[in-house]
C-alpha cells in the first residue's frame, strides 16, 4: 500500500474511533443506517450576518452561510432532515416589510422539510401567516394548537412521517401558551391544549401505532423555567412522557453546546437540543440504527460563520 493511502485510511479510521459511544464495527456495519437531523429555532427574520462590530455576535449567522453549511452536509450524508422549531418571524425590518415572504422563500431554497409555529409566527395574525404559506415549500406541524375554527384548519397537521432508507421518522409539533404572549385578535379561535398531555398521545401514536423508528418533537415551549418548575418545558416534557427520542426546542433562546440527556417516565434516555437564536448556530444530530435494533447518536451544534 502506498504510504499516502495508508496515512489517509489510518486518519479516517482514527476519526471514526474518536466518536463517543460507538464501536467502529457498529458504525461501519453494512446493515447499519444513518439519519442526520439538522435544525434551527428562533431565527427571528435574521437573514444577514451580524456586523463585524456587533458586541455579542460579531460576523456570525446569515442565511447564505447557513445554506452553504447545509449544502455541504447534504453532499456528505444521504439521509438528511432539516427542521425548525418556530419563531421564524419578527426581529428585523425584513419581516416588517415583506411579512414573512422572504423568510419562507429562503427556507424553501434551503429545502427545509418541516417546521412548527412559535408565538411570533402569529405577529401578523393568523391570516397573515396563512397568506405567506404559498411561499413555503415545506409543511408545518402543531399537535396542541387546535385550528379547527380558523383559516388554518386541515392545513397545519399534528404530525408528519418521513421515510429515509427504510427508517420511519415521526415528527410532531408543540406550541407555547399564546394567551399573554399574543393578542387574541391575532390568533383568533386557536385553542391551546396541554402540550405534555398531547405529546404523550402523539408519541404513542407515532411509536406504537405508526411503528416509527424515531420520534421527534419540535417544541416551542422553552428549555426550562427556574421560577415555575411545573410550567410546560422541554425538560418537563422529556421527564413526564415516553416514546420520544429527540426534542428539538425553541422559545427560550437557550444556547446549548451539545444535546442534553434526560430520562423519560420509563427511565429511557431522551435527547434535548436547542441552538439559541437568530441563526447563529445550526444543530446537528446523527442517529445510527444498527442491525440489532440498537439506536445510537452523536450531536453537536455548528456555529454559522
Amino acid at each position: 500500500m502506498k504510504r499516502r493511502d495508508f496515512i489517509q485510511k489510518t486518519a479516517a479510521s482514527s476519526t471514526l474511533l474518536g466518536l463517543s459511544n460507538f464501536s467502529l464495527n457498529t458504525i461501519l456495519s453494512p446493515e447499519s443506517k444513518k439519519i442526520t437531523i439538522l435544525h434551527t429555532n428562533d431565527v427571528h427574520s435574521h437573514i444577514d450576518p451580524f456586523p463585524a462590530d456587533h458586541p455579542r455576535n460579531p460576523n456570525m449567522g446569515g442565511a447564505a452561510r447557513r445554506a452553504a453549511i447545509i449544502e455541504n452536509i447534504r453532499k456528505e450524508e444521504e439521509n438528511v432532515l432539516l427542521l425548525d422549531a418556530g419563531d421564524i418571524f419578527q426581529g428585523t425590518p425584513y419581516f416588517n416589510y415583506y411579512g414573512g415572504e422572504l423568510e419562507f422563500k429562503l427556507m424553501s431554497m434551503m429545502q427545509y422539510d418541516l417546521a412548527t409555529m412559535g408565538n411570533h409566527d402569529f405577529d401578523n395574525g393568523i391570516d397573515g401567516f396563512y397568506s405567506q404559506l404559498p411561499h413555503a415549500k415545506f409543511d408545518f406541524v402543531s399537535a396542541n394548537y387546535d385550528f379547527k375554527n380558523t383559516i388554518l384548519d386541515t392545513i397545519i397537521k399534528p404530525y408528519k412521517i418521513f421515510k429515509k432508507e427504510g427508517i420511519k421518522i415521526g415528527v410532531f409539533g408543540l406550541g407555547v401558551e399564546l394567551d399573554g404572549l399574543v393578542d387574541k385578535k391575532l390568533y383568533k379561535e386557536t385553542i391551546y391544549n396541554n402540550p405534555v398531555e398531547v405529546a404523550q398521545d402523539m408519541a404513542r401514536i407515532l411509536k406504537e401505532e405508526k411503528k416509527c423508528d424515531l420520534v421527534i418533537c419540535l417544541s416551542h415551549l422553552g428549555f426550562k423555567y427556574k421560577d415555575d418548575l411545573e410550567k410546560p418545558s422541554d425538560i418537563n416534557l422529556a421527564r413526564k412522557t415516553k416514546n420520544i427520542d429527540l426534542i428539538i426546542g425553541g422559545h427560550s433562546h437557550t444556547f446549548l453546546d451539545k444535546p442534553v440527556i434526560e430520562k423519560n417516565s420509563d427511565g429511557k434516555e431522551v435527547l434535548i437540543n436547542q441552538v439559541g437564536c437568530f441563526g447563529i448556530n445550526l444543530g446537528r444530530i446523527d442517529f445510527y440504527f444498527s442491525n440489532d435494533n440498537t439506536l445510537k447518536n452523536k450531536g453537536k451544534n455548528i456555529v454559522v460563520i
